[in-house]
């Protein structure tokens, strides 16, 4: 085994493989760059290397600096995570001519299945289903539209390079092709570095279900499947194993599909083999078609290993370091069913809008697994992901298992940032998802239902009131009776509502409130708060927020009486950047007339483009940024005319 391995990568992927790494006697060396120095994988790893920038071309994604940094201290060989370099042949190479070992399939092996075209070409020789589609070399506009319209439509655009949604587009007529061709090209090429493109036919209420191998470089195991059908931008949410559904002649089918597959390829490690399946009827053992091969190890991993009894992460180190694959397809077995979901600092009623901001506070129930490569007092950086935590849980059945989900998601907290935890919370509540009826358009066709803010109720105004004004510690209410007066009011705002709490604290455990006309007392009995019934929730207040920990996190900014309100107009008329990141496209120009709903700019951020659209008709009065330009949120891009009607 090694003594020593450097890790590749940053946030909860490099604190996961320390975890068993360092488990196993495993030294640790973790990089980092500018905007990492004071990161949760930094302070785990037993040694530290800075290797550049904020921004991955200048730190993550300079394999040259990361395999010296292997050199200089040490270590024997390279854990890639995944995401950056993981997938990167070329990467691959390099490590392996440094006189270092790749914890990871070979060169070869990735070039196989890096490019999506050629790799389903592979699968065909492999006798491994796939989706009809075109995957050739000519990649003129004419020829893929051409394709589409004999494949007929709804049609999938994707990127034949990388994954995570990156360069996909569903296109559902023949007009929308163009506008999305150059699209999926233009993610494609900045994410990958490479245009190209596929186009498939769409699987009509398709579910996405995968199935996790591990080879030895000659043989291979399949660790049964996943379902990640639950996705919002081509981006999973929650994964669960095993697939509702499954039965065992389809798990026996994919799962042989899948080592062949693997096999085909000489494949070492770990890696996924992802299927479209048909999801319009029960599951059968011809209704699935290879997708793409990741080879790496995937997000969702902590599922596969809760129904296995399997630390992935320590049978790769094993493997990588010469050792026989620890156990064979007949010593597999599955327990159980397991939940994942992804915790995302992004804000849901505008469009999943990637968030940045620093949190305040983080907490996650004893009764849930919590990945995490972050900490209370940490920056959501807007060079990175915008992952907080994998949530995992694991149950004796899927029943069991996903009111675990929800109990564990109902007990997160946390604070400084907008997130997805509603509704991740109303999707482990959905009818449809509880009854196993998944698909990859589930999230679409209820999306109204799911964005849905929670409730409400003046209990939450009280609880944040009482944290601020310390009425809710022992002590403090004596004296604020003795020298305030004896009515009190606590203002604070919750979105644009301004909201007015009144108290009268009638004794050293009862107090009575007033929130905008509505009565509601507060108790003390035993040595806990009740208000009205309700036993007091956890509160955090941090920047002039309070945010109480109820209906998945309810945030009541603080308004300092002694302010004075001021307010701007406005002009109503600027497109504005709804987050930091870099303008990849200007469409506006000065003087042209735009309608509602044309596309006026490109925003790149968080690894994603944001199309910035016309608000309504009118004329474009100034350009106020242009291409390559890095903006910060709210910077002006666009202003439009005054509106005279």
């Amino acid at each position: 085994m090694f003594n020593t391995i450097l890790i590749a990568n940053r946030g909860e992927i490099a604190c996961r493989i320390m975890e068993t790494a360092q488990a196993m006697g495993v030294r640790c060396v973790a990089v980092y760059s500018d905007a990492d120095a004071g990161a949760k994988h930094v302070q785990m790893a037993d040694m530290a290397v800075h290797i550049g920038g904020p921004a991955p071309a200048d730190s993550y994604l300079r394999g040259d600096v990361i395999i010296q940094a292997a050199l200089d201290t040490g270590a024997q060989a390279i854990h890639p995570g995944y995401g950056f370099l993981s997938e990167n042949p070329g990467f691959v190479e390099a490590v392996e001519a440094a006189g270092l070992i790749f914890i990871g399939p070979s060169a070869k092996a990735i070039r196989a299945m890096g490019l999506k075209d050629a790799a389903k070409a592979l699968m065909v020789q492999a006798g491994v289903p796939v989706v009809p589609g075109y995957h050739g070399a000519d990649q003129s506009d004419d020829l893929l539209a051409a394709e589409a319209d004999q494949m007929g439509y709804p049609v999938l655009i994707k990127a034949v390079a990388g994954g995570g949604g990156k360069g996909m587009r569903l296109v559902e007529t023949p007009g929308d092709f163009a506008d999305a061709l150059a699209s999926a090209r233009s993610e494609a090429k900045t994410a990958f570095g490479n245009p190209d493109v596929l186009v498939e036919k769409f699987v009509t209420q398709p579910r996405h279900i995968e199935v996790q191998v591990f080879g030895d470089g000659t043989r291979a195991v399949h660790l049964f499947e996943r379902d990640c059908s639950l996705q919002r931008r081509h981006q999973k949410v929650i994964e669960e194993a095993p697939a509702p559904g499954m039965t065992d002649q389809m798990r026996a089918a994919m799962g042989e599909a899948a080592v062949r597959a693997a096999e085909a390829i000489g494949y070492k490690g770990a890696g996924t083999v992802e299927f479209i399946v048909d999801g319009s009827g029960p599951l059968r053992p011809d209704g699935f078609f290879f997708m793409e091969m990741n080879t790496r190890l995937q997000v969702e991993h902590p599922v596969t290993e809760a129904i296995t009894g399997v630390d992935l992460v320590e049978w790769q180190l094993r493997v990588a370091a010469g050792e026989a694959m620890p156990m064979t397809q007949a010593d597999l077995s599955i327990t159980g069913h397991a939940f994942e979901a992804r915790l995302y600092a992004e804000d849901v009623p505008a469009g999943f809008l990637p968030a940045t901001g620093t949190l305040t506070h983080l907490q996650f129930p004893a009764t849930a697994r919590a990945d995490s490569g972050v900490r209370a007092g940490d920056e959501i950086s807007p060079h990175y992901d915008p992952m907080i935590a994998k949530v995992i849980v694991h149950g004796s059945t899927r029943a069991v298992a996903l009111k675990r989900l929800c109990q564990a998601l109902a007990g997160t907290q946390v604070a400084g940032t907008v997130t997805n935890l509603a509704f991740l919370g109303a999707l482990g509540q959905h009818d449809g998802f509880a009854a196993g009826e998944v698909d990859t358009g589930l999230i679409a066709r209820d999306l109204d239902t799911l964005v849905q803010q929670p409730a409400i109720a003046p209990q939450h105004a009280v609880a944040a009131a009482m944290a601020i004004s310390d009425l809710d510690t022992p002590g403090q209410d004596a004296g604020f009776a003795l020298w305030q007066p004896l009515r009190r009011t606590v203002p604070l705002a919750q979105d644009e509502d301004d909201i007015a709490c009144t108290v009268e604290v009638a004794d050293a455990d009862t107090q009575h409130w007033d929130v905008d006309g509505t009565r509601v007392t507060a108790h003390r009995s035993q040595g806990r708060w009740r208000i009205d019934g309700h036993p007091l929730p956890d509160v955090h207040v941090a920047g002039g927020v309070a945010t109480v920990f109820d209906n998945y996190g309810i945030a009541f900014r603080i308004i300092d009486p002694l302010d004075v309100a001021t307010s701007a107009a406005g002009d109503g008329n600027l497109v504005e950047a709804p987050m930091p990141g870099l303008v990849k496209a200007v469409f506006a120009t000065a003087g042209a007339p735009v309608a509602k709903g044309d596309r006026l700019a490109i925003l790149e951020a968080m690894k994603m483009e944001h199309v910035l659209l016309a608000a309504r008709d009118g004329t474009v009065a100034e350009v106020l940024a242009a291409e390559g330009d890095q903006v910060v949120a709210g910077a002006a891009l666009v202003r439009l005319e005054e509106d005279t009607a």
